[in-house]
């Protein structure tokens, strides 16, 4: 499975066997460290389920990637569908941290620590945001239930989506129906998931690590309105060469703004949902200064529409129907915000037939 191994080691916490293989050259012990303070703290709970962990800090994620391309579908990856397309292995390989289990067997899990992401998004060397990260992925078998369950059952699919005017756009334009299928299925599908995962970490007194890792990230979003501000220099040459219409260009931010920002709403909607609004406000606090003024006003709506839907998400069972109903009303408001710039997204969803 690896290039080769630079480190292999076997410790013990209380009764659970945490297994370490790298083919990081330097670097590892702050991340064991990091993954027995977090599988400590757990199993003072009750409901742990792991006896075994395996834990891999790779230099990257493509061991994994070699696996699934192999045909190995593990039940509790978001991407574990009959076929994988190059978007899933790409979203996957830009993942800081995996948690790969057996829905059928939670005996053990293996945990995935990409280095090289890692560094770009400047956890390596933050033991806080590390331990907010393996908290978070920790917390996912523990979430699961009907909600997460009745996720897994339901089909979403694009057929088609077009700009409302007789003018031909570019190829950029194009690729706006593949980003938004990937970012429809990011906010409704998997967002019950990811959801209740955070929501578990922090009733799992892990709020401080997760609330550190989300400053971090919220922070990001700041600095990254930098490179907004060049894509709409850019952008506006174009429409002043003839290239592009002022309308296209309106198109292309929002899209370019709910793909980047709206997602957000994912890890402030729990802290709500948890009983911790002063930390939410903390967050948003941070996008209301630094991201949302730069933003498309439509973009701040939705986060706003996506975060009340989100806290609203009930915590126990749900039926299926119900569950189609609420996923559909996150598209809903995407579709809502994308047809005051004339673009019209059509799409299917109901129950998957496996």
């Amino acid at each position: 499975m690896l290039r080769s191994i630079n480190h292999f080691s076997l410790h013990r916490i209380n009764s659970i066997e945490l297994r370490v293989v790298s083919d990081v050259a330097e670097g590892v012990l702050p991340v064991i460290q990091a993954e027995e303070s977090v599988v400590r703290k757990y199993t003072q709970s009750t409901g742990w389920p792991h006896r075994w962990i395996t834990l891999f800090v790779l230099e990257d994620l493509q061991p994994l990637l070699r696996q699934l391309r192999q045909g190995a579908r593990p039940a509790s990856l978001a991407f574990a569908r009959q076929n994988l397309s190059t978007a899933d292995f790409a979203a996957l390989s830009e993942r800081t941290v995996v948690n790969v289990y057996d829905l059928a067997d939670l005996s053990t899990c293996n945990i995935f620590v990409n280095r090289r992401e890692m560094m770009t998004q400047h956890y390596w060397d933050d033991a806080q945001a590390m331990r907010g990260l393996m908290a978070h992925e920790h917390a996912h078998p523990l979430a699961e239930n009907e909600i997460t369950r009745a996720s897994r059952q339901i089909h979403f699919q694009v057929l088609d989506g077009r700009v409302a005017t007789p003018q031909e756009t570019g190829n950029r334009l194009s690729k706006i129906t593949q980003v938004l299928a990937l970012l429809g299925e990011k906010l409704s599908l998997l967002a019950p998931r990811e959801l209740l995962t955070n929501e578990m970490t922090i009733q799992s007194s892990f709020s401080e690590d997760l609330l550190h890792l989300n400053l971090c990230n919220m922070d990001n979003a700041g600095a990254s309105i930098a490179g907004r501000s060049g894509l709409v220099q850019h952008l506006q040459q174009e429409v002043t060469q003839g290239d592009l219409t002022e309308k296209e260009t309106g198109l292309l931010l929002l899209v370019g703004d709910l793909n980047g920002f709206i997602p957000l709403a994912l890890e402030i909607a729990p802290f709500y949902r948890a009983g911790k609004p002063d930390d939410a406000r903390a967050l948003e606090q941070i996008l209301e200064t630094s991201v949302f003024p730069y933003l498309d006003p439509l973009a701040v709506k939705c986060y706003t529409d996506l975060r009340d839907h989100y806290i609203a998400l009930p915590a126990g069972n749900l039926p299926l129907s119900e569950m189609v109903a609420w996923s559909n009303k996150v598209l809903q408001i995407l579709c809502r915000a994308l047809m005051v710039k004339d673009y019209s997204l059509q799409y299917e969803m109901g129950l998957s037939e496996r």
